[in-house]
């Protein structure tokens, strides 16, 4: 088989399969994060509304995560069963529902259950699309376009930001409702007119794709095809869930997803703090565009991380190093002494959060396939965003009993130095750049061996 670099048919089939789906695929996760994590803007004006304490608002926050960890796997099987055009439809457009009927709770319990309902509705998508990305990805340009998709995530916080405030700020009174409100029903119509895009735009597999010629059609099918059928990767969805590797993978993608979520959900909470800290006082709007930094900073650098890891084909540093940074940096954010200096070190901890996490998503399918990468992605995916309760609930406890967010971030910090550590721990050694390329030629990558 020629390699795709060399291979004129190869890379006209990845160039039209990179820009037909991946910008649309991240158009959905776009939508699909900022669904899931504006209620940290709702948080600023709703939590008077609705008398949340920080306990409150971090338990709704994370019990998104209940629903969404128990439907991720029957979620990941039924697309594997079904196909992705149909299942990602579906989830979108029952997310979009939920989340336009957030703008009309009137109490915390209904907070509370609303919320369980949306991570019921989403489950499933994210492993989903990464399980979709396998079925047309070769697995040498994979961390970088698998990047380019997941660059939804730091744009989600980087425009949703500025955009939710300005909502919240400008919106107050419309239909009736107050800003918050308004925020949640306008933000959420667009997954529910998306959802109705996938059924008629997205293709299942690449021999079904008649935007391809026939030659790169057999390319791409033959590419996958016998990458699937690299020796020792595990078919069977209950054997790789009991899989050491997908528990291990899992504990490793929490630290990242912990530091994630505890920035996503309370980055705002910070930069409101500044005006008792530093008498510097800011709109809702204001306080978006500057919450929007670091994330720009971190969908700039995750591309170029992700495409200096397939140009060398180094994969455990590549994950390891941008997580410590994380670790690192984000601790000692809130000990600086002006917003610029707490705002630059907090630019350097969404910097790593967002390269590690392309890289991470390289691991999975080295040894899982079929069936089994449905759950055993969707496992991992579940196992790991089990932060995603525990970070704004654990946040917000330590906050009220504290009366500081600084023991939290220290936390926050911990998690990711052992995502970092995990990281290294993936590999009993770190392969020469020849020699990755040489076992990648051969069908194997030995990043896990």
């Amino acid at each position: 088989m020629a390699h795709t670099e060399t291979d004129p048919v190869g890379r006209s089939a990845l160039r039209k399969v990179a820009w037909r789906l991946v910008p649309f695929l991240g158009l959905l996760y776009f939508v699909n994060y900022l669904d899931r994590t504006n209620i940290g803007f709702a948080k600023l004006t709703m939590s008077e509304d609705l008398g949340l304490t920080e306990t409150m608002f971090g338990l709704a926050s994370g019990l998104f995560f209940i629903g969404y960890l128990f439907f991720e796997v029957p979620s990941n099987l039924a697309l594997h069963r079904f196909g992705a055009r149909r299942w990602i439809a579906r989830i979108m457009v029952t997310w979009g529902v939920v989340a336009s009927a957030m703008a009309f709770v009137d109490s915390a319990g209904w907070l509370y259950a609303l919320r369980v309902l949306l991570g019921i509705a989403e489950a499933g998508f994210f492993p989903g699309v990464l399980l979709y990305l396998t079925w047309w990805l070769p697995r040498a340009q994979r961390v970088q376009l698998i990047g380019a998709f997941l660059v939804a995530v730091p744009l989600s916080s980087a425009l949703g930001a500025p955009f939710s405030g300005a909502v919240i700020q400008y919106g107050d009174g419309l239909f009736g409702l107050e800003g918050w409100r308004v925020m949640f029903l306008v933000e959420g119509l667009p997954a529910v007119v998306l959802g109705v895009v996938c059924w008629f735009y997205l293709t299942d597999r690449p021999a079904d794709a008649r935007w391809l010629t026939a030659d790169e059609r057999g390319w791409l099918a033959r590419t996958i095809a016998a990458e699937g059928e690299t020796p020792g990767r595990e078919a069977s969805p209950w054997r790789a869930m009991a899989n050491l590797r997908v528990v291990g993978l899992g504990m490793v993608y929490f630290g990242v997803v912990y530091g994630l979520y505890a920035v996503s959900f309370f980055l705002p909470t910070v930069v409101a703090g500044f005006a008792e800290r530093f008498d510097a006082t800011y709109s809702i709007f204001e306080t978006g565009a500057i919450v929007a930094v670091p994330f720009l900073a971190g969908a700039a650098t995750m591309v170029l991380w992700g495409r200096h890891s397939d140009r060398t084909g180094e994969r455990r540093w590549h994950l390891a190093l941008p997580a410590a940074l994380g670790g690192v940096t984000i601790p000692v954010a809130l000990y600086l002494d002006s917003p610029f200096t707490v705002m630059a070190v907090i630019t350097l901890t969404a910097v790593g959060i967002c390269c590690a996490l392309p890289v991470f998503w390289h691991f999975p399918p080295l040894f899982l396939t079929g069936a089994g990468a449905a759950a055993g992605i969707a496992l991992i995916n579940s196992l790991g965003n089990t932060a995603g309760f525990a970070a704004p609930y654990l946040t917000g406890w330590i906050s009220d009993a504290t009366g500081s967010i600084r023991p939290a971030l220290w936390l926050v910090g911990i998690a990711m130095l052992l995502s970092a550590a995990g990281a290294l721990l993936l590999s009993r050694r770190a392969p020469a750049p020849v020699a990755v390329a040489a076992t990648t030629a051969a069908g194997r990558d030995p990043a896990l061996d």
